[in-house]
């Protein structure tokens, strides 16, 4: 069975190369915002997966509840993946999308993960600091996890910069039992 990232990213490439062209990737983030927003409600799911409720049907109450959200495009959009039956991929085009204008943009993806909750201005400064050193923006996740017991993870695509007391224990007991 095809994963559905897979089916999802011609999708996804498809509409960031629509956007780009007309100089729209905000726009279109926004339309991806509502669409998956619409698709994830428990009602809309319950008519995507009736087979009583038609393709137009369903076409029509989309576009009947958010329409004033969709330009022309995205109008065509939401069609074609109505009459494809690709509405519960929304998520994942927009997660991929998403990726595919971080990158024309130049933005770095940055999951950090504290010990402890920091204030705005800790995480700007570190935010800062990550700027500097790779010298490009940087769009930081952030998240607490107590199970560090103190410091910061960081992860920017394959890299990881582990600040962490319990890295530091693990690496500890790494090379004790070595």
């Amino acid at each position: 069975m095809t994963e559905p990232v897979t089916i999802a990213r011609p999708y996804a490439e498809a509409v960031f190369k629509l956007a780009r062209e007309n100089d729209d990737l905000a726009g279109w983030s926004g339309m991806l915002a509502v669409l998956e927003a619409l698709a994830s409600d428990p009602q809309m799911q319950s008519c995507i997966g009736d087979p009583n409720v038609s393709v137009q049907q369903l076409e029509a109450l989309i576009l009947g509840v958010a329409g004033d959200n969709f330009d022309g495009p995205g109008r065509n959009f939401v069609q074609v993946l109505v009459a494809n039956d690709r509405l519960t991929l929304v998520p994942e085009i927009r997660t991929l999308y998403d990726g595919l204008r971080r990158e024309h943009e130049g933005v770095l993806e940055a999951k950090i993960v504290f010990a402890l909750p920091v204030d705005a201005n800790q995480l700007a400064e570190l935010v800062a600091r990550l700027e500097a050193k790779y010298r490009r923006k940087v769009s930081a996740e952030v998240e607490v996890d107590p199970r560090l017991i103190g410091g910061v993870r960081i992860v920017i695509g394959d890299k990881v910069i582990d600040a962490t007391v319990r890295g530091r224990l693990d690496a500890m007991a790494a090379a004790l039992t070595h």
